[in-house]
Parts: C-alpha cells; structure tokens; sequence
C-alpha cells in the first residue's frame, strides 16, 4: 500500500512509467495467488466452525496489520484517508470474507477453487459496468478460455457439490470482482485501513454466531498463521489490483485455482477427478495468453 511505502523524499528519483507499474501489479497479484491457494488447507485443518475460523483469523490479522501500519508511522493516515469507497470496499469483503471462509465448510476445496475461476468474466463485466472499462481483446479471449478451463473442472465435480457452499462460493468471487473495481476507480483508497475494518466487521457475527473461545489452542496457533498470511495474501492483491485492469487482475490471480486442488491432495489426499486438471492446466494457459504483447490494433 502506498502509505506504508518509505517516503518519497527517501527514494531514487526515477519517474514510474506505465510499465514499470503494470510488472509491479502482475508480481503482487501473482504472488497474493500463491498465498491465497492455502485458505482451505488452514480451514480443512482444524475442527473450528467457518465462524470460529473467521473470527480467529480476523482478530490475528487485524493485529498483525495494525502493528504493521504502526511500525511503519501510517497508522493515523490509513484511517484518515478512509471515504466513502474505502467504507464500502470494507463492508463487501467483510461479507465476501464470512462466505468465503463457511464454503471451504460445506464443498470441497477444488469447487470453491473452480467457482472462483469465474472471477475474470465477473471482474470484466463489473469493470465496463462500473468503469466503462473495456478489456483488451486478449483478455477477453483468456478470459473465455479461463472459463471454460473452469467448466472442465466443473464436469469433473457434478454430482458431489454442496448447493450452499457453491452459492458463498460465487458470492466470494462476485464481492472479489467488486473490490477490484472499487480500487481500480479510487486508487488512493487506503488498503490497510479496508483489511483492518473489514476484518472487524467480520468479527462481530462470527462472535455472535460462534464458539471461539473454545476452540483448542493449538488450533487457534493454526488461525495465527492464517490471519498472517491472509495480510499478507491481500494486502498483494489489492495494491497490485491497483496497476492492472480488473479483469486482467482476477485472471492472474486465478493461478490459485489449479494450485489449490494440488494441494488439498498433497495434504489431505483430497484426490479430484482428473477433470480438475485438465481445467486447471488450461486456467494456466488463459494467464499466459493474458499477458501476450498488445499490439497497436489490440
């Protein structure tokens, strides 16, 4: 996030070009995806309700993000900077964050992997609704190609979905196209603030509705290292989300859909049809073609 960048006074004085910035958004966004292919290994792992883990996750990663914000001097500036589209930012992925968390609960993680593959055709329709922004041609093409990478998988998983869990699911991936737009359009809005309420707002139904503080500890350790990489995981995603094209951006961070499947298998020998990837290889291929050299005609 820019506020928690060292000062410009104590950087080089090299003018940012267009370039530089578009490689800066593609790194964080795809790094995020590396980081968020974990969320169901840590949700799998424990015997905690998708409340619990909500509210355990938040509260650690509330922490860890304040005093981040702290050790960096831009605390009061985070939440000074907060308007109106920061507030609405942190109101939709506290919704996004309760749904997402409740699906790995109730489907498989290879589904809600796969519902998320939908995020480049959500993410572009938002962005010319909201944006007028009208993708490149290759995009659309890669996007077309993500999803229908996604209904391969989607074949191989018929008949063993949970309805609830398939419906957050898609919640999750429509509030994430959502915040894509939102910090597209207003670019200043301060990501560490929205992390942090969002997070808070989380926290509150997950009290109410949950058991947190019966949950074991070493389960809650677990959560720990969750709330940490989950900082980590969308603190990348929103300010890379800030230098690429929405749908652009939810296509690379699409990387996590193949990973996720692998890693429920490498862990808790979650083995999915071959199916899953067959789909993924191709979601891995629409990123690549994403990102081939626009022409002038393009």
């Amino acid at each position: 996030m820019r506020e928690l960048l060292p000062h410009p006074d104590k950087l080089p004085c090299i003018p940012p070009t267009m370039t530089t910035n578009r490689r800066k958004g593609l790194i964080l966004v795809a790094a995020s995806a590396m980081l968020f292919s974990t969320p169901g290994l840590f949700t799998r792992g424990v015997d905690a309700s998708g409340w619990d883990v909500t509210f355990w996750r938040g509260v650690f990663g509330t922490v860890v993000m304040l005093g981040f914000m702290a050790w960096r001097g831009s605390l009061r500036q985070e939440f000074s900077a907060m308007r109106g589209p920061g507030w609405f930012a942190a109101l939709v992925w506290a919704s996004g964050a309760l749904a997402y968390i409740a699906a790995f609960k109730l489907t498989s993680i290879a589904n809600v992997a796969l519902i998320y593959g939908s995020a480049p055709l959500l993410s572009a329709v938002v962005a010319w609704a909201y944006l007028r922004e009208v993708p490149r041609r290759i995009v659309l093409a890669a996007s077309g190609l993500a999803f229908a990478g996604v209904a391969v998988v989607a074949l191989g998983s018929l008949g063993n979905r949970s309805i609830l869990g398939d419906a957050l699911a898609l919640w999750m991936t429509f509030t994430t196209a959502v915040i894509f737009a939102i910090f597209r359009k207003y670019p200043d809005t301060p990501s560490g603030a929205v992390m942090v309420i969002s997070a808070v707002l989380a926290i509150v139904p997950a009290a109410l509705f949950g058991t947190p503080f019966e949950v074991p500890p070493h389960e809650i350790a677990i959560l720990a290292v969750f709330g940490v990489v989950f900082v980590g995981a969308v603190t990348m995603l929103l300010e890379g989300s800030k230098h690429l094209p929405g749908g652009e951006t939810a296509l690379v961070s699409n990387l996590e859909v193949p990973l996720q499947p692998v890693l429920a298998y490498l862990i808790f020998t979650e083995l999915p049809p071959a199916a899953t990837f067959i789909g993924g290889a191709i979601i891995i291929l629409a990123v690549l073609v994403s990102q081939w050299p626009q022409s002038s005609k393009a």
